[in-house]
Order: C-alpha cells, then structure tokens, then sequence
C-alpha cells in the first residue's frame, strides 16, 4: 500500500512537472511571438508605439501564463489538498493585479505617446499639462477598484470602504467645487479651441489683452500696458468673449463720420473712397488686395453720416490704420472745402410773440 501510494505521488508529481513546463514553454512562444507582434505594428504605423504597447504587456501576460500552469499542476497534488481553498483564492487575486498592472501600463504607455508625438506643438498650453495628472488620476483609480476587487476575493466586506468614499468624495468634491469649476472651464477653453497662446480677445467687461497662457486653474492676459492680468478660468468660460485671432488675423475696419447738408454726396463718396483706396495701398498693415467698401448711414441732427470700410492684417494694424484714415479724409474734405458740422440746432420762435428773446431775466 505504501509502495502503490509512493507511485502515485511519484506520477503526481510527474504530472505537475509536466503541466508547468509545458507552460513554461508556452510562456516563452508568447515572448517571441509578441516581440514579432511588436516589431510589425512599429514597422505597419511609422513609429515604436506598437513596439512599445506590447512590451508593456509583455510581462505580466507571461506572469500570468506561468500563474495558470503553477494553479493547474498543483490540482492534482494530494498533498497539497489543505490549501487548496488558499490556492485557488490567490489565481484570481493574482489575475486582478496583474490584469490592473497591464492596463494601467498601457494607459501610460498611451498617454505619454500623445504628450511627445501628437501634442509636441502645444508644450505651453493645458493640453500638455494635463497628460500627466490624467495619468496619476487613472493608475490611481484603476489600482483602488483592483484593490477593492482583491478584498472581495479574499471575503472582506467593502461595503463600509464604498460608502466611505464615497461620503469622503462628496466632502471633497464640496471643497474642491472652485477648483474643479477652473479645472473643467480650462479644458473647455483649450479642447473646443476657444482660446490659445498669442490670441487677442476681449472680454464684455471691456478687458482685452494677448493670452499668454491658459493655465489649470486661471489664464493670464496681457493687456495694452504691458500688465499681466489673471483671470479664473470659470470667470472666462462664462463671460462673452470676442476674439479677435479667429478665424482669421484679418479683421474690418470702420471710419465713421458726418458731412453738412449743403455736401455734393456724389463728391463726399468719391473722396472717401479715394482716401480710402491710398490707405490700403501705402500702409503694409492693409490687406492687399481689397476694394473699400462706403455707405450713407443716415440723417443726422447736423450731418448726413457716412461709413468707410477697409481691412487691417491684424488687431494691432488695425489702429494705425483707422487713425491715418481719419487723418487722410479730414486733409481731402479741407481741400475739397466740405465741411464737417459741429452741432446746430435750429430755432424757430413762435409768430404770435415776436418779443421773445433768449437773453435771461433780469434778477428782481
């Protein structure tokens, strides 16, 4: 009976030895293939990030077909029948981490390709960033659910730790309200392309400025006088904001201004446009070519008012250029002797009281 059993465990144990170099083996096909696997992928997309996503996974899918063939030769060990209980709990506890480990390798792996391949144009605004902190927030969030799954493996109730966090992650979001309000509103701004590094904007509270960098929290405007002005980002996300970089740097430019009554119209457009026409083609801040555009606007208490429309290549041009022209059609109307009105008002003083005068009444 002794011998017979001392047979058995000889071929248990045999059979163990068997099951576990054979995934041995299989742990070693797996390298090769996924060294292959990678090297395609790299040589298929023009860059190492298929190289790079597989050696990442490489490790642990190996750790995990050597796991399976330790778990599988070790089934039919008699000896080892008091923990069997223990050594089917640690297969799947050692599933959940390593499967964990892997997609939190592979999220990183992802998230850092995109920060150096895809967002190397943007290294100064949030995008780039913000690469970083996603990646802590979702090895940390990944690595939590894991760990709770881990606990429910091993019969610990996580019901307390659910509730837990959940009491904890209403109070922080609670703390955190303002800072997340900036967080969330600086993403918005960057990824709608709202707003990026070098634009002019304008705001409906009359700021206006150059964005200098739109941060996490707040961005930073520099206005006309050289300051530097911070503004919170759910302040910007909720205020109406022109901006004058978009679509295009090219922006209108308007001159509006009155002629006296006793005007030739005719004579008033044709000078106008002939002021305008010299502006567009001296000054280097016009867009070329570009036919200005002019329009009686109405009937004033003292002019008939007109417009003039040119184009400037940018915010910045647009103001030498409005000034000049203003210059150029007050120098041409003093030529042409039209006049500008300052404001008259008409008197009519009733028939039935020809005495009445505007001089005041004598003190009694």
């Amino acid at each position: 009976m002794n011998q017979l059993l001392s047979e058995e465990t000889v071929v248990e144990i045999l059979y163990a030895c068997g099951t576990l170099l054979l995934f041995v083996l299989i742990s070693l096909v797996s390298n090769i293939f996924f060294n292959r696997v990678g090297r395609g992928l790299s040589k298929r997309w023009g860059n190492q990030i298929g190289e790079q996503l597989i050696k990442v996974i490489r490790r642990p899918a190996q750790a995990i077909i050597l796991i399976q063939g330790l778990i599988l030769s070790t089934d039919h060990l008699n000896a080892l029948e008091p923990w069997r209980s223990l050594i089917q709990t640690v297969w799947p506890v050692a599933i959940i981490g390593l499967g964990a480990l892997m997609i939190a390798r592979l999220g990183n792996q992802v998230l850092s390709w995109y920060g150096d391949n895809v967002d190397f144009n943007a290294k100064d605004d949030l995008t780039s960033r913000l690469v970083p902190a996603i990646r802590r927030m979702f090895s940390l969030t990944l690595y939590t659910i894991a760990g709770m799954l881990i606990l429910d493996q091993l019969n610990i109730s996580i019901s307390p730790l659910i509730a837990g966090f959940g009491i904890g992650g209403i109070a922080v979001a609670l703390a955190l309200q303002p800072t997340l309000g900036n967080f969330f509103a600086g993403t918005y701004l960057v990824s709608g392309d709202v707003l990026k590094p070098g634009d002019y904007i304008g705001m409906e509270s009359g700021l206006a400025g150059y964005v200098v960098e739109i941060g996490w929290r707040s961005t930073r405007l520099k206005t006309a006088f050289n300051n530097l002005v911070v503004i919170p980002n759910s302040r910007l996300a909720d205020s109406i904001i022109t901006n004058y970089s978009d679509p295009t740097l090219e922006m209108g430019v308007i001159v509006s201004a009155g002629v006296s009554y006793d005007s030739n119209l005719s004579v008033v457009e044709n000078i106008a446009m002939s002021a305008a026409t010299e502006i567009i083609d001296e000054l280097p801040e016009a867009k070329k070519p570009f036919e200005p555009w002019f329009g009686f606007d109405e009937f004033g208490d003292s002019n008939i008012n007109f417009w003039v429309w040119v184009e400037a290549n940018d915010r910045l041009g647009s103001f030498r250029i409005k000034s000049e022209l203003i210059k150029r059609i007050h120098e041409k109307f003093g030529e042409a002797g039209i006049e500008i009105n300052y404001p008259v008002r008409k008197l009519i003083f009733p028939a039935n009281n020809p005495n009445l005068t505007l001089d005041p009444p004598e003190p009694q």
